[in-house]
C-alpha cells in the first residue's frame, strides 16, 4: 500500500500491551506510565481484525511489540491467530527477552518467525542499572531457549552515551557465539527532532520507512515521531488504516504525548 511520498508501507508493527515488567532508561521514566484501563485494550479478537485486513492491504510483515508483548497473558494465542491468516508472510515479536524462556518453543510452534531481543550490555550490574531492576540471567536464559526452540535471534543494541568499543565487541562477540545476528540503534528521544543519518542500524531513515503501527488501545499511528493517530473504525478497518497511511508525514518531527515504550517503538 502506497503512501502520499510512493514508499510502499508493508510493515505493521502492533503495540499488544502498554504494560512492562522493566523500566529501561531510554524506554520510559523511573516512575513508569499511566497505564491504559484493561477494558481499553484491544482484545486478540480485534487486533486479528486489524491484521486481516491490513495483511489484503499489503502488510504482510506483522511485529508484536509492547510495553512488553510477553507480558500479556496468552500471547502465544494471538500468534496462533495472526499465523492462520492467509497474507501475512512473517510473524516477528520484539521483547526484552526476560519472560521469553518458558514460552519459545510454544511462541516457534505457533507460528512465530523470529524474535528481537533487547540486549545493551552483558555486565549484569550496568544490565540492571540499564533496565532499572532487570536480571541479565533472565534475558540470557530467553535467548538460550529461542535458540534452541530453532526460532532466529537478533539483539538489539542501544548506543547509550556512555557505551564503550568493549562493550560493543563483546556484544557481538557473544552474539557470534550464539548464533544470533544485532543491530544497532542510536539512543533517541521522542521529544527531540528526528535526525536520519549516522553510524546505527535503526531508526530507518524516513524516505525509507514502510512501517504503521496499531497501539494496544486501537489506535493507528503513521508516524513514530509525531503525534498523529487515527482511531480504528471497527465497522471501516480499510478505511481506517487507508487514512492512517494518507497522514503519514515525509519524515518525523516530535512527539510529546507518549513514550517509546508506549509505542512500541
Amino acid at each position: 500500500m502506497f503512501d502520499s511520498y510512493g514508499r510502499d508501507l508493508k510493515y505493521l508493527r502492533v503495540s499488544v500491551t502498554d504494560r512492562c515488567n522493566l523500566r529501561c532508561v531510554y524506554c520510559m521514566p523511573a516512575e513508569g506510565v499511566k497505564l491504559l484501563r484493561h477494558e481499553d485494550i484491544l482484545s486478540f479478537e480485534r487486533i486479528a481484525d486489524v491484521v486481516r485486513v491490513a495483511s489484503r492491504l499489503g502488510f504482510a510483515k506483522i511485529r508484536l511489540t509492547g510495553g512488553e508483548p510477553l507480558a500479556r497473558k496468552d500471547l502465544p494465542e494471538l500468534v496462533s491467530m495472526i499465523r492462520a491468516i492467509p497474507d501475512v508472510r512473517i510473524v516477528a515479536m520484539t521483547t526484552n527477552g526476560t519472560l521469553l524462556a518458558p514460552l519459545a518453543a510454544d511462541l516457534k510452534a505457533r507460528g512465530l518467525d523470529s524474535v528481537n531481543v533487547s540486549l545493551d550490555t552483558l555486565d549484569p550490574d550496568r544490565y540492571a542499572m540499564l533496565t532499572r531492576g532487570g536480571k541479565l540471567d533472565d534475558a540470557l536464559a530467553g535467548i538460550d531457549a529461542a535458540l534452541a526452540a530453532g526460532l532466529p535471534v537478533k539483539l538489539n543494541v542501544v548506543a547509550m552515551e556512555d557505551s564503550t568499543e568493549e562493550e560493543f565487541a563483546s556484544l557481538r562477540a557473544y552474539a557470534r557465539r550464539v548464533g544470533a545476528d544485532f543491530q544497532f540503534i542510536a539512543r533517541y528521544s521522542l521529544r527531540d527532532e528526528k535526525m536520519d543519518g549516522g553510524e546505527y542500524d535503526r531508526p530507518p531513515a524516513c524516505g525509507n520507512c514502510d512501517r504503521l503501527r496499531l497501539l494496544a488501545n486501537g489506535k493507528l499511528r503513521p508516524c513514530l515521531h509525531g503525534n498523529i493517530e487515527v482511531p480504528v473504525d471497527f465497522d471501516d478497518i480499510e478505511g481506517s488504516i487507508a487514512k492512517a497511511v494518507r497522514l503519514k508525514p515525509a519524515r518525523g518531527h516530535t512527539c510529546d504525548d507518549l513514550e517509546v515504550g508506549q509505542i512500541g517503538g
